[in-house]
């Protein structure tokens, strides 16, 4: 736990207090859905537009992530975000859009607090990591160049990229040359009001801005090299093209690999199925057992069928399938769950490793 005091012979344990920005869209409702009896976070902090501020929680949000809002965050009140009372959080989890992101999470570092950022704003920094815990945890050292004293920032990636890269990640043996991806993204990628029924309704819409750009500079910058207090980025050649597709969640990805080297069939569903994350030993709450799941059915992975699986629940794990081979090239299909695994979830999921790796040490839990 992260900390404990004893209170008259009782030992009590004491939680990170937690605010969220963001906090009424889809992405902060995953945040609030996935805390709700954390064992090592609590939240206190609810921040949105001024519009929204000083109202209660339950009022206004159109809450669309489960059954019902948890009882204790419905009755909160909304704060606005440019007035965070910084010394009574530890930790910001922030869901804000990029454009308003940047300034409020660097004033929030700036204060001490510890900022773990589902936005864009930040995560192509040279000083920043964009963490994966299971790929590339050794890349959190970044936040001990931020200029911020006790505060840092650390991003996960775009909610494309977070299943990309598990896809890749397992090949980089076999020396990847080139990666052709194309999505079919859900329209709960585009947030709450993001995409008109009237628009993407029988339809399929072949553009998502900005999108085509984050899977091929993040992708490189998540899968590089901490070498001399920097990322070196990986060496290849990655073009993806981004498409919106009238399904509620899942963006499902279909994937060619050209290596080096020529791969069986069979050594690539080996090296997907033992995947190995070094960060298992630690048993972090939103960490999946089995990272990658590999999906048998001739027809899927599917949004409707796969999603979520009982040996992946809370729908943290990438799914793969319909893996096949020409000549150097490795062709397959994966599903991420765009909310979770490729927004909150993977958000929290970092801030459990900063804590199990000593980073959140000298705050107040």
């Amino acid at each position: 736990m992260p900390g404990s005091e004893n209170v008259g012979g009782v030992m009590l344990v004491t939680k990170f207090r937690i605010g969220i920005l963001g906090a009424t869209g889809m992405v902060g409702q995953q945040f609030i859905r996935l805390l709700d009896g954390h064992p090592y976070f609590e939240v206190g902090h609810l921040f949105a537009s001024d519009h929204s501020a000083g109202r209660r929680y339950g009022d206004v949000t159109r809450w669309s992530v489960s059954a019902s809002i948890p009882e204790s965050i419905g009755e909160l009140t909304i704060e606005s975000i440019s007035e965070i009372p910084t010394d009574d959080i530890d930790i910001l989890f922030s869901a804000l859009p990029s454009d308003i992101a940047e300034s409020v999470e660097e004033d929030a570092a700036r204060a001490g607090i510890l900022v773990f950022s589902n936005a864009n704003s930040h995560r192509m920094k040279d000083n920043v990591p964009i963490l994966v815990p299971e790929i590339n945890s050794d890349h959190i050292r970044l936040v001990a160049q931020q200029p911020y004293g006790r505060g840092f920032i650390v991003t996960n990636s775009n909610c494309s990229t977070a299943g990309l890269v598990f896809g890749l990640y397992p090949l980089i043996p076999f020396g990847i040359e080139q990666v052709v991806v194309t999505t079919l993204q859900a329209v709960s990628g585009g947030g709450l009001k993001g995409v008109p029924a009237f628009d993407i309704l029988g339809n399929v819409i072949p553009h998502i801005k900005n999108e085509e750009a984050k899977m091929e500079t993040e992708t490189k910058k998540i899968l590089g090299q901490f070498t001399k207090n920097r990322i070196e980025p990986l060496k290849t050649d990655i073009n993806a093209t981004c498409t919106r597709v009238p399904v509620l969640n899942g963006h499902l990805e279909s994937v060619s690999v050209t290596l080096k080297e020529e791969i069986s069939i069979e050594e690539a569903v080996q090296q997907f199925t033992q995947f190995e994350s070094g960060i298992m030993d630690l048993s972090l709450p939103t960490a999946p057992r089995t990272p990658i799941v590999l999906v048998d059915d001739e027809d899927g992975p599917q949004p409707n069928k796969h999603l979520l699986l009982p040996e992946d629940p809370l729908g943290m794990a990438i799914k793969i399938g319909r893996i096949r081979r020409k000549s150097k090239s490795l062709r397959f299909l994966l599903l991420v769950h765009n909310t979770i695994r490729g927004a909150a979830g993977a958000s929290i999921l970092n801030a459990e490793y900063a804590y199990a790796a000593g980073y959140l040490e000298g705050v107040s839990a």
